[in-house]
């Protein structure tokens, strides 16, 4: 059992429950986007897609730091965007944690240091403390001193995490947060992530390229392309049931073929080149994909 586990079971929960995620948004420039999902308290949501999709600048919305020309952000009850009414809250009003893919930490600071920024909500007096005892939940006890560019990169992906929940969040938004670590580290920190799960029910959006990752860390995945939201869904429902040729090709689906649905006197049948397959249904044309 790692330290973290531990620390997270003798301590309770850390942060309070939050509610679900709502996202809605539109534009059609200069990033365009097309979006609608949602992720629940508790649940992890992985938005796949290459790059240029839209992931990214998705987070950003979230957060505050970019506003959608159109579209509903709401977390629990709580409207932080809704362009209908005019409804859009500054960054700090929205209580999101966000690790960036460069952990975005200020490098003059000390690891204690880049954690007590994030909790301006406390008593001065209680920073220090609770900046300690963070560093202790992704255990980097001892090493509160030490400057980021004196952290290996799984260190400072720690930090970023420790600083974006000590805020208490509603919602944590990781964006490639494993990108810049060595192979072995990231399937470290990806399973600290996971046990970490069990003691936060808040949404997180997860932006990663990695396909493996998206289907061992998330409960589901929306499969993103050109800021358009093609489909969501769990990993085994994706790659089973693709609900376009555009869905498979983005879930490196290589084996996708196009055949004619005809009708015989043994019933409807797939024609594909010489041979007849049984199907349940279908249009005239038919694609699907072969696993």
């Amino acid at each position: 059992m790692s330290d973290l586990h531990r620390t997270v079971q003798e301590g309770g929960p850390l942060l309070p429950a939050s509610g679900r995620l709502e996202v809605a948004v539109q534009q059609a420039g200069p990033i365009p986007l097309d979006a609608r999902f949602h992720c629940e308290a508790g649940e992890l949501l992985a938005l796949v897609g290459p790059s240029g999709s839209g992931k990214t600048s998705l987070l950003r919305a979230i957060a505050g730091l970019m506003t959608p020309r159109s579209g509903r952000i709401a977390c629990g009850e709580n409207a932080w965007l809704d362009t209908a009414t005019g409804v859009d809250l500054e960054p700090q009003r929205r209580r999101i944690g966000l690790v960036f893919q460069d952990y975005a930490l200020f490098p003059h600071l000390t690891a204690r240091d880049n954690i007590r920024i994030a909790l301006r909500h406390l008593e001065p007096a209680q920073r220090s403390e609770q900046a300690a005892r963070w560093l202790a939940r992704v255990h980097l006890d001892g090493l509160g001193e030490r400057y980021p560019a004196q952290l290996s990169g799984g260190q400072r992906q720690r930090v970023a995490l420790a600083r974006a929940l000590a805020r208490e969040p509603r919602v944590l938004l990781l964006d490639e947060p494993f990108s810049a670590v060595d192979q072995v580290t990231r399937r470290r920190l990806q399973r600290e992530l996971t046990r970490l799960r069990e003691q936060i029910r808040i949404p997180i959006v997860l932006v990663t390229h990695d396909l493996d990752e998206a289907m061992a860390l998330a409960d589901r995945l929306c499969v993103l392309h050109g800021g358009k939201s093609l489909q969501i869904g769990d990993a085994e429902t994706l790659f089973r049931r693709p609900a376009s040729a555009e869905v498979a090709r983005l879930l490196d689906r290589h084996n996708l073929f196009r055949g004619q649905v005809v009708d015989t006197p043994r019933g409807r049948r797939l024609q594909w080149g010489s041979l007849m397959l049984e199907v349940a249904g279908g249009s005239s044309a038919c694609r699907w994909a072969r696993r």
